[in-house]
């Protein structure tokens, strides 16, 4: 007796009925002095985009601080047909590194997609932060030099620019968290 093969099967795309609402992607309000948009793009392996991923974003408030009142400091948004995800958002302040220091002013980003039983976890780094990047013991912990500029975004005239990478050449260097 011969059985027919198994489909293949990986989860999602799900993402869109209960985890997105409409705010999402606005962690302030676009009239918040200092307000930023960030910007990016999902591919996978060759380079086509994910149009069901989800990004999410995770920060401090400007001045450094993780549970802050009347800051929600957390952003949610899917992706389109073309991969792209967009956040409006403010630059947040370093924050003490847990082995002492500081951490460069930088975002949380956690990536969820089909064919991903967890999430990936990567980060935003800011363009205008040369010093506090280079003193960054998480960004200092990749060693190849690439792949550390891969994390900082690409200002593009109002907007930052961060294309995430799930596999291959370029992929964008992840966090074992």
């Amino acid at each position: 007796m011969t059985l027919p093969e198994t489909p293949s099967q990986t989860i999602g795309p799900f993402f869109a009925v209960g985890l997105c609402w409409p705010d999402g992607p606005d962690v302030v309000a676009e009239d918040t002095p200092g307000a930023v948009l960030l910007t990016g793009r999902v591919t996978d392996g060759l380079g086509q985009p994910v149009p069901d991923a989800l990004v999410e974003t995770w920060q401090a408030d400007s001045q450094g601080r993780l549970a802050h009142p009347g800051f929600r400091g957390f952003g949610r948004c899917p992706t389109d047909a073309e991969g792209r995800w967009a956040v409006r958002t403010v630059k947040p302040g370093p924050l003490p590194a847990p082995r002492g220091g500081q951490e460069a002013p930088h975002i949380d980003v956690s990536v969820f997609a089909r064919g991903l039983l967890n999430r990936l976890v990567t980060r935003v780094y800011f363009p205008d932060e040369a010093d506090a990047n280079a003193a960054d013991p998480v960004l200092a912990s990749i060693p190849d030099p690439a792949a550390r500029a891969r994390l900082v975004a690409v200002a593009d005239g109002d907007r930052l620019v961060l294309d995430i990478r799930l596999q291959g050449e370029r992929e964008t260097p992840f966090l074992a968290v």
